[in-house]
């Protein structure tokens, strides 16, 4: 694939994004490449929701459909203009294999790109499947789908923003068999909708809390506090800082996972901002203790 062909991001995180999730992934399948028996191993499954194209270069290029989406891009810096291979073709790379490899893209030109990893990895095309649509759509169905009794899977939610439904997660956890890794757009989306004066629009409170799943972030991230002036109080109102937004939500993953990585990592740009924490979540009750293990491990290294 030329040049042409990549799907832009920006900062060196992307590269430490995909450090971690490939790590775990080799961990997770050597852990699972026999159980429960060798007889009868379980189906791994490696499931990456906004594929793209399977490369990433250094900047993005579909900004203006994001903001008009309400879903804010990465923020524009210099970079490297080497191509970066994307998690797609990453996961392909890792040993042992998954049996099945699921990857989800909604525009159809990166899904023939994607298509093209057959070609590249033929020894793997049968067990390549490109699905065209809506991540929260393809993955609430594909979790019905399944009865999951010997599907074991690794979903790696790596949205532009805020796409993702709070109602596509919970399908995740009722599954009982996927682990998740998501980027949780904390600088790069939430802290954005979220004003500074508490006045937030219609239509962006509607995405917050379809994100988010409850209407009560407001009263977690906004406080009154009384003024000092004796004679003409005035109230004002206090925003969260990032650290208590970023607890709120994993502490959200919490209510519906088995167990959940207690300290995300944190993906910052080039001006050391917060753009996105890395979230670990494990959906197993009896493969929690290794995952959450080889999860917090690899994530004391982002933090």
């Amino acid at each position: 694939m030329g040049k042409s062909k990549g799907q832009k991001f920006g900062g060196d995180w992307t590269n430490v994004k995909l450090e971690v999730i490939a790590k775990y992934l080799r961990a997770y399948t050597t852990a699972l490449k026999n159980s429960p028996t060798p007889e009868t191993p379980f189906h791994k499954i490696y499931i990456d929701a906004f594929a793209g194209t399977g490369y990433r270069d250094a900047r993005r290029d579909d900004a203006s459909k994001d903001q008009q989406n309400l879903i804010f891009p990465d923020i524009a810096e210099p970079g490297p203009q080497a191509l970066l291979e994307g998690s797609a073709r990453m996961a392909l790379q890792i040993k042992p294999l998954f049996d099945e490899y699921i990857f989800i893209e909604q525009k159809a030109a990166s899904c023939v790109h994607l298509e093209e990893l057959k070609i590249e990895f033929p020894h793997l095309a049968d067990a390549i499947s490109v699905q065209q649509g809506d991540a929260n759509i393809e993955i609430q169905s594909l979790c019905v789908a399944r009865s999951w009794k010997m599907d074991r899977a690794v979903l790696f939610l790596d949205p532009f923003g805020m796409q993702v439904d709070w109602r596509t997660i919970e399908s995740i956890a009722e599954t009982k068999a996927i682990d998740l890794w998501l980027l949780f757009p904390l600088g790069i989306g939430v802290n954005r909708l979220l004003t500074r004066s508490g006045d937030i629009p219609d239509p962006w409170r509607k995405r917050l809390s379809a994100f988010l799943g409850t209407d009560d972030w407001y009263d977690e991230f906004y406080k009154v506090e009384a003024g000092s002036d004796t004679l003409f109080p005035q109230e004002r109102i206090i925003k969260a800082s990032m650290d208590v937004i970023g607890r709120y939500f994993n502490n959200r993953l919490k209510t519906i996972f088995e167990g959940v990585a207690e300290t995300p990592g944190v993906l910052r740009n080039s001006a050391n901002n917060p753009l996105y924490l890395l979230c670990f979540a494990v959906g197993n009750k009896n493969g929690r203790p290794i995952a959450l293990n080889i999860a917090e491990h690899l994530l004391k290294a982002v933090r």
